[in-house]
């Protein structure tokens, strides 16, 4: 461990802990997360100054854009208001842009052709097809998602050998973003938590577990585990910054990567609908509408845009509700997640990482495997 390293370490603890604990995933010596943790809060601005100083020293690029994103934040918690677009840019180590709604035209255009065709509004069609796939009771779903671990898992292991002995539960909780979040905890354990206050729609089964399991984020984390162990800074994930561009961006591709086609619909089918007790009424595309999602993901960066030039509330709410189609309830729960912060740039690695990835990444093996056990930055994906 070298006195670079360390101080790299030290100043993305100091700021996750004046930023409120939300954006790091720290694997590193517990002495130095206890010495931050009892120390004086540091002022941002020391903490700018600390970033400009490890940034001229920084060993990769990857370490750069790292520090630079730390320097972005430190600076923003020192009172500086960049524009959203640049300060994202300074974080994400891409420029994000507002998109036009053009975009979102062609995809519920697409969701008009992959849902069950019947009346009413795109919106109430979308939320009728959720509702005919809801899991209820909620509480039968960790067996369904064990089932889906072990088909997610078994697939990405022919992509790229995962370890034997690993473990992975499921844990309905309050409190996580939206649906679900992916836990690596070291040690070849991790917990996908589900979000039991939210309906699960069972067709979004594996277009989740895919995301927070394999070969989303719990694979990354402990295969960069295994194949970086060498990299002390790897311990050291700075979660508002270029590589979880990569990180979001590989899991919304997941799906598609292991179940090209309808091989998730068919699945779904064999193995999940009918030990749920669901028969699916009516023609649907489960690989189109999920498409779509993605695309949709568009709508809250244009959101977070909106939300930074000082809309009301309600202008937000009624944005939402007409280009993502979401239920009362849904505009609610995403509101919250896209008030201005110093996160606020998160939201874009999403779509844009997705957006980045699905030419470079979707049919190349080989690129999936880079994108598990490599150190990467936005800049190094090119068609």
């Amino acid at each position: 461990m070298t006195e670079w390293q360390r101080d790299y370490a030290m100043l993305a603890l100091r700021i996750n802990r004046l930023a409120g604990g939300a954006m790091l995933i720290y694997r590193g010596p517990e002495e130095w997360s206890a010495q931050a943790g009892s120390e004086p809060p540091a002022a941002p601005g020391k903490l700018a100054d600390d970033a400009e100083r490890l940034l001229d020293g920084a060993p990769s690029a990857y370490l750069a854009g790292q520090v630079r994103a730390m320097r972005a934040v430190a600076r923003h918690l020192n009172g500086e208001r960049l524009p959203l677009a640049e300060y994202a840019r300074e974080c994400l180590g891409l420029e994000p842009r507002r998109l036009p709604e053009t975009v979102f035209e062609e995809a519920h255009a697409e969701l008009d052709a992959a849902l069950p065709k019947g009346p009413g509004p795109l919106a109430e069609r979308l939320q009728a097809w959720q509702a005919a796939h809801t899991l209820d009771p909620i509480d039968r779903l960790p067996g369904l998602v064990a089932k889906a671990v072990a088909e997610t898992r078994a697939r990405t292991n022919a992509i790229i050998p995962l370890p034997d002995g690993e473990v992975v539960g499921c844990r309905l909780v309050e409190g996580v973003s939206f649906h679900g979040a992916g836990d690596y905890e070291g040690g070849l354990r991790s917990t996908i938590h589900i979000n039991k206050a939210v309906p699960f729609n069972l067709a979004d089964l594996l277009y989740l577990v895919s995301h927070e399991g394999h070969p989303g984020h719990i694979a990354e984390s402990m295969l960069k585990e295994i194949h970086l162990a060498d990299r002390q800074d790897q311990g050291v994930r700075f979660m508002l910054s270029p590589a979880f561009v990569l990180s979001e961006g590989l899991g919304l591709l997941a799906e598609e990567i292991l179940f090209p086609g309808d091989e998730a619909q068919t699945w779904l089918n064999q193995h999940i609908f009918p030990e749920a007790g669901i028969r699916p009424g009516g023609h649907s595309d489960f690989a189109a509408i999920h498409h779509a999602k993605n695309v949709l993901w568009g709508v809250w960066g244009n959101v977070a845009f909106l939300a930074a030039e000082g809309r009301t509330d309600a202008e937000l709410a009624a944005y939402l509700a007409r280009w993502s189609l979401y239920s009362d309830d849904e505009v609610a729960l995403a509101l919250g997640l896209l008030k201005p912060s110093p996160m606020s740039p998160y939201i874009f690695g999403y779509f844009h990482g997705w957006e980045l990835l699905r030419p470079w990444a979707a049919r190349s093996p080989d690129r999936v495997r880079r994108l598990l056990t490599e150190q990467l930055l936005p800049a190094d994906v090119t068609v």
